[in-house]
């Protein structure tokens, strides 16, 4: 780092030549999958070698772990759902869906590799695992405090809300993938969660 606490040029270019890896490994990934999509096809992607790109990533494995991070990132960037609550959080959910509908590759990516990953001895079997009980606890953390707002209709059971959405939000990824103007996600994500709020979404 300098004095003014900005990094220096190395530093700066190392940084954007693994956030260049990571995105290439985005695209390797969608199309071909994690056990399908190879460090060398990735390092042509970004014209280097194989041991060029082993210089900024060890292995494979570490740079799927990258790119899930990098996905993970983005996400929460554009939709603040770490400070939101509530319905705040539900609303960025749908703004996460209508940046998705703006980068296929990225939706590729996580419906190639969610499948992929049922399998136990998947590397990134794990990290789904533990992603989607994250997601499901903090979006019905959100119905709750919804319904403690008075902002949740009657009858409307969080947990089984969240999981439904979750649920909505992945399968609509799928039919979009199939054919890009069968669905609308966003608004069919809005569709789901308007009857059960009691508030303008």
């Amino acid at each position: 780092m300098t004095v003014s606490g900005k990094p220096r040029g190395s530093y700066a270019k190392t940084a954007a030549r693994r956030r260049e890896i990571l995105e290439a490994g985005i695209e390797v990934f969608s199309a071909s999958g994690f056990r399908g999509g190879s460090i060398r096809e990735i390092a042509e992607r970004v014209g280097m070698s194989q041991a060029g790109l082993l210089h900024h990533f060890s292995n494979k494995n570490e740079l799927l772990a990258g790119v899930l991070e990098l996905r993970d990132d983005t996400s929460r960037d554009i939709s603040n759902l770490d400070s939101a609550d509530g319905v705040g959080h539900l609303r960025g959910l749908v703004k996460v869906v209508e940046y998705n509908a703006g980068v296929p590759g990225l939706v590729e990516l996580h419906c190639v590799l969610s499948a992929e990953a049922t399998s136990p001895d998947h590397p990134a079997h794990s990290y789904f695992v533990t992603r989607y009980r994250s997601v499901v606890a903090l979006t019905t953390q959100s119905f709750e405090s919804a319904r403690a707002a008075g902002q949740l209709a009657p009858g409307v059971d969080p947990a089984s809300a969240a999981r439904t959405l979750v649920a909505l939000m992945d399968g609509l990824q799928v039919q979009w993938l199939l054919d890009r103007t069968s669905v609308d996600m966003a608004e069919e994500t809005r569709r789901y969660l308007r009857p059960l709020l009691t508030v303008p979404l």
